[in-house]
């Protein structure tokens, strides 16, 4: 990772001298869970969420500075390829943190606080410009020495609200449209992120690097970025909240494309608030991005005011069942979460299945081939006269003209196939277009919502982290997230248990615009189950491990004692 000697050297001695201070704002000697694998020690920031790092800046107990310190200490011992645990999550480190650090604590000790994200360090995706001197590359070794000229929007909203960028993450190359079997995590730039609860496990793509990062609190939390699961699938994989918000919700400009009708940014977070906070940052309208244009009648300017634990309770939550994976640890755990849901207050609807599932696939990704040339064609002109490659042609030449360093494990025929499509006014493409949003969006889920007189859906997000095949790349379980992705209607991911050691995730998702209240049932499960735990960067998993699924009758006695007491 390009970090220079002087930052890390800095870095540590900021670090050393800061480890004396307490940081729980409920409790400073409350313990943190301590990594089991050898040579990692236990981190004092584990699991701490942005309020909890928040209070103790506000207290005077930690500076930004410090944050920054103790976060890159962490990137070293456990995400160096070098290291015992050789995470590769980070692709690289902002070497202006420290300085943008100690701005942000001069501001607070003045009485300036931007707000929440004051002074946090968070990463984000490596296909979002930053116009700083960290490169925005896709993973790519075309783009290796892209230097965007502006920020992308999201990172100009983050930077105002005081997050500092401590870095970028690796991601499955071109957000892993290259190859039909690419595998997920790995890219020519950063090489294959691992998955921090077994790493010989995926952490599936293409937001990977984000999610493995987060997961091992390498920072406060993460963006990613998805078209079709790139946000939900590695929440789900690494234990995290996902938030996959409404097309229009968060702006696009600055981000590499694949599809401008399907595209968004989303926070990735380990807790609901965490990921609640970040949207709250990152959502607003943009000139430069048409599909904002809505956005002002929809966005909430705070999206952490709807975590209410007692959320569930009068909701009518429909249940997806034809997209269950296969798995029985899977079914075992969602048959639990959903009594766990209606312990919680919920009425279940079960089954409520999408009445066109599986129709609106083809088009799908007929509207990504002819999208993604056009629009990664109208990125990669955007580039400064330095970047060689100008066009998605360029491309395809330049990786048959590096193909050991860029093709050793699996090609580009997704790419190839792209090339071949016209223009966006083709009738083929023009079709595509108009019945795959209909048939996922209003006769989909917006039929089974009207339909059942459901407030939002759920359905397992995914099946359980795969083993990284670089020889037949990914072997995906099965789960959800096309309909909300094809119709660009949000979609959160919570964890909800695990098997064999292994994260897995429910999804809520409902209509356009839904993110509140999406957000208050994700945030009343995940109170009322407590599912995640942190990962022990465990060589693979342990099929030893008897993972117990939610136990409903808990969750009725906690709601009990709650409204007895008055909570």
């Amino acid at each position: 990772m390009p970090v220079s000697r002087r930052l890390f050297i800095g870095a540590t001695a900021a670090a050393a001298a800061a480890t004396s201070l307490p940081l729980s704002a409920h409790d400073p000697k409350a313990p943190r869970p301590a990594s089991v694998t050898p040579g990692v020690r236990p981190f004092e920031l584990e699991e701490v969420p942005i309020a909890e790092l928040q209070a103790s800046m506000h207290s005077g107990r930690r500076t930004s500075k410090q944050l920054v310190a103790l976060y890159l200490e962490r990137i070293a011992e456990v995400d160096d390829r070098r290291g015992a645990v050789a995470l590769n999550s980070v692709l690289e480190l902002n070497p202006d943190a420290m300085l943008i650090a100690e701005e942000l604590d001069r501001e607070r000790s003045d009485g300036k606080v931007r707000g929440p994200l004051h002074g946090i360090p968070i990463v984000i995706k490596d296909n979002i410009d930053t116009a700083d001197r960290m490169r925005t590359s896709a993973g790519s070794l075309a783009l290796a020495g892209s230097v965007a000229a502006r920020d992308a929007h999201i990172v100009e909203r983050l930077r105002a609200a005081g997050a500092v960028l401590l870095g970028k993450t690796n991601l499955s190359e071109w957000a892993n449209f290259r190859s039909t079997r690419s595998s997920s995590g790995w890219s020519g730039r950063g090489g294959q992120t691992r998955n921090p609860y077994a790493l010989d496990r995926n952490p599936c793509g293409s937001s990977s690097g984000s999610g493995a990062a987060t997961a091992a609190s390498l920072a406060a939390a993460a963006i990613g970025t998805e078209t079709d699961g790139s946000v939900v699938c590695p929440s789900t994989a690494n234990g995290l909240v996902g938030i996959k918000p409404t097309v229009g919700l968060v702006s696009r400009s600055g981000i590499i494309p694949i599809s401008h009708t399907q595209d968004t940014a989303g926070p990735m977070a380990r807790t609901v608030a965490d990921a609640a906070a970040l949207l709250s940052a990152i959502a607003g309208s943009d000139p430069k991005d048409e599909a904002t244009g809505d956005a002002a009648r929809h966005i909430e300017a705070d999206y952490t005011r709807f975590l209410d634990p007692d959320g569930l309770k009068g909701a009518r939550i429909g249940v997806y069942r034809s997209v269950f994976p296969s798995s029985p640890q899977v079914r075992e755990r969602m048959e639990s979460a959903i009594e766990a849901i209606r312990s919680l207050g919920a009425t279940i609807v079960d089954p409520a299945n999408i009445p066109t599932h599986g129709k609106f696939d083809e088009d799908e990704f007929t509207v990504l081939l002819y999208e993604f040339k056009a629009d990664l064609n109208a990125y990669l002109a955007g580039l400064p006269p330095s970047v060689k490659t100008r066009t998605l042609s360029d491309l395809i030449a330049f990786n048959r003209e590096h193909a050991r360093e860029e093709m050793p494990y699996f090609g580009q025929e997704l790419f190839e196939m792209a090339q071949a499509k016209g223009p966006l006014t083709d009738k083929e493409y023009r079709e595509a277009l108009e019945r795959g949003p209909r048939l996922a969006g209003k006769e989909g889920i917006d039929a089974i919502l009207a339909k059942e007189k459901l407030d939002a859906m759920i359905a397992p997000t995914g099946a359980p982290a795969w083993m990284t095949d670089l020889v037949n790349g990914d072997h995906y379980g099965g789960g959800y997230s096309s309909a909300s992705a094809v119709s660009g209607y949000p979609h959160i991911t919570v964890p909800m248990g695990f098997v064999f050691g292994l994260p897995v995730g429910i999804s809520f998702f409902a209509g356009a615009w839904s993110e509140a209240k999406l957000i208050r049932y994700a945030y009343a499960f995940e109170q009322g189950t407590r599912a995640r735990r942190p990962p022990r960067f465990l060589p693979t998993a342990d099929l030893s491990i008897s993972d117990p699924a939610v136990e409903p009758e808990k969750v009725a006695v906690v709601a009990a004692v709650k409204e007895h007491c008055g909570m």
